[in-house]
């Protein structure tokens, strides 16, 4: 893969560089309607090519700017039931393999914050990235018998973040059907968890604590860290040995031994929600390796959301089954996470409380249950379904569709990563509240 001497930093640049892409997809769609026409290619085909060829336009197209925006593709490959499964397939490739920067530019951000070159400061120093993704890139090192990771931020990317939120935010206003109106909180978040995934001092402060407060659970490891060759732009771990999670899941695997990796994935995510109120929310398989012995290998820390009382409350609340079967108490919830509002209509109070409670009954149902399935594709296609089916329904248009707490996003994006996970491991027999036997 060829490496980046120079990353686009201001706004003119950044813009050009995704009108481009827009004017790309403005000829495909050209190209999609002229099949339609000539009838070189039938429908499904001729909607499958101009997927395929606007994903790749679009992501080529952001996989050069690397920053927020890059990011955004990696938060929407995990969106698996509302975008095309060509998008899926594309924008995965933004969760671990993206153009790495070239060794010039690693070597002048080490000189800037350590005044050494990195061969300088390690006995070896690998000037290739072995791993790039939308924020920073990874480099191992070697100090003495240790072996390091060495992860570096790109240049300019946390200045970019507020003017490529502004790019990118028309084209998710209408992709997710968000109204102008009441969204700002929404963005406000996201812009906030941008800001701090580029703050590496914060990072590194995370990492040692949630490492410390669970390092006792079971087949779970981690890297140590190492402050005095980390700084703002620059975090250095330890090397951990293993399998990319997706390589993991391609090979041919027993069923106990997938348990296994799902029961310890699963035991994590409980754990961190439910005793440290704060949570690894970016579950996708470039952040964990899986090991020879088949422990789960935490790597990233990057984006922790930390989840505050009033929230978590009446969220866990409504995952249980008589709260969600007893319409008062249902109802409170739903005001108390802002589903409803006192500003809605009848139609809109009956729409949302409805369409909630399928939601809900749907998504809760792991909680509801002592083991789970996650490898039951009845489930994964019923909540495939209710999203197509709720995307369909006239009855929403007009309506204020900004519903839910700000905090809602990253929990959400938290569950819906975990979920896939667990379905991509086939994971059975899940003990939902195992996580209950760990606490100190």
């Amino acid at each position: 893969m060829k490496t980046l001497n120079k990353i686009p930093t201001g706004k003119l640049e950044r813009t050009s560089s995704l009108l481009k892409a827009g004017a790309k997809v403005g000829v495909n769609y050209i190209k999609y309607y002229g099949n339609k026409i000539t009838k070189d290619k039938n429908e499904e085909e001729a909607l499958k090519t101009l997927n395929e060829e606007n994903a790749t336009d679009i992501y080529d197209s952001l996989k050069e700017l690397k920053g927020s925006a890059l990011k955004v593709a990696q938060m929407l490959s995990m969106e698996k039931n509302i975008l095309p499964q060509a998008y899926v397939d594309k924008f995965s490739l933004s969760q671990f393999s993206v153009p790495p920067l070239s060794g010039a530019l690693v070597k002048k951000t080490f000189r800037k914050y350590f005044g050494k070159n990195p061969e300088d400061i390690f006995d070896e120093f690998t000037t290739e990235s072995v791993n790039a993704a939308s924020i920073g890139q990874v480099h191992k090192a070697k100090k003495g018998d240790k072996n390091f990771a060495v992860k570096i931020q790109y240049p300019g990317v946390r200045e970019s973040i507020s003017s490529d939120l502004k790019m990118v935010k028309p084209i998710a206003m209408k992709m997710f059907n968000i109204k102008k109106e009441g969204s700002e909180s929404y963005f406000q978040e996201v812009e906030s968890k941008l800001f701090e995934e580029t703050d590496y001092n914060l990072e590194l402060k995370r990492s040692l604590y949630i490492v410390e407060k669970c390092s006792h659970l079971p087949n779970t490891q981690f890297p140590q860290y190492y402050p005095e060759f980390s700084c703002e732009k620059i975090i250095t771990m330890d090397w951990l040995n293993g399998k990319h999670f997706s390589e993991f899941i391609k090979q041919k695997k027993s069923q106990e031994e997938l348990n296994t990796i799902g029961q310890t994935l699963w035991d994590f995510y409980m754990y961190q929600m439910h005793i440290l109120k704060q949570v690894h929310a970016d579950p996708h398989p470039g952040n964990f390796l899986v090991s020879e012995n088949l422990n789960l290998l935490v790597i990233d820390f990057g984006c922790i959301k930390e989840i505050p009382q009033e929230f978590y409350i009446p969220y866990f609340e409504l995952a249980k089954k008589e709260n969600l079967n007893n319409p008062e108490i249902f109802k409170e919830k739903l005001y108390q996470l802002e589903i409803l509002r006192d500003d809605d209509s009848q139609q809109e109070q009956e729409f949302f409380t409805q369409l909630f409670y399928e939601l809900l009954e749907l998504f809760t149902r792991p909680f509801n249950s002592e083991k789970f399935d996650f490898s039951d594709e009845k489930f994964f296609q019923e909540i495939a379904d209710l999203g197509q089916r709720y995307a369909k329904l006239s009855d929403i248009k007009g309506m204020n569709t900004n519903r839910g707490s700000k905090h809602f996003i990253y929990l959400n994006r938290t569950f819906f990563g975990l979920y896939h996970m667990m379905h991509d491991l086939r994971a059975k027999d899940i003990v939902i509240n195992n996580y209950k036997k760990f606490i100190a």
